[in-house]
């Protein structure tokens, strides 16, 4: 085998042993297995909670309480935290229009010992008619522990 095709070889591996769950290190929170996955899906569940309750500033603590945070959706791009709860007020502006959230094929994916990408599907009930999508979420640590520093939301063309 030549030089480059070992050194491609080499390069094209150190991703998988870098990212596989024995080989990730969160630090003195725990395994990447306690405290990535199990902790963003307890923070998932609580938002879901929140929602269903008709509580939006409860279901915003999952989300980095910070200017830099960013959700993206069909609306454009919105940027820090008071500007995404205003937007699901403006929305969602009571109980009724916020339905019944369900979060489901949730997949973690973490990135390192700080950060790792979600993906899954949310579907609403509401009396107005029902909807759902797909999301891509980027959790960060924090000081605060796992907050969402990034969302973008789609919602499907087709009904659920």
């Amino acid at each position: 085998m030549k030089s480059s095709t070992l050194l491609a070889a080499r390069w094209a591996v150190l991703p998988l042993l870098l990212f596989s769950p024995g080989h990730l290190d969160f630090g003195q929170h725990g395994s990447a297995v306690d405290s990535a996955p199990g902790a963003i899906i307890s923070i998932l569940n609580e938002q879901q909670a929140a929602w269903n309750r008709g509580d939006v500033v409860a279901f915003m603590n999952g989300y980095w309480k910070s200017p830099q945070l960013t959700f993206a959706g069909s609306g454009g791009i919105t940027r820090g935290w008071q500007n995404v709860l205003e937007r699901y007020r403006k929305n969602y502006p009571d109980a009724r229009a916020m339905g019944h959230l369900d979060f489901s094929g949730l997949e973690v994916h973490p990135l390192g010992s700080g950060a790792a990408l979600v993906l899954g599907r949310w579907h609403l009930e509401r009396t107005s008619g029902e909807r759902g999508g797909i999301f891509t979420l980027v959790f960060q640590r924090v000081p605060e522990g796992w907050r969402i520093v990034h969302d973008h939301t789609s919602a499907d063309e087709r009904k659920p």
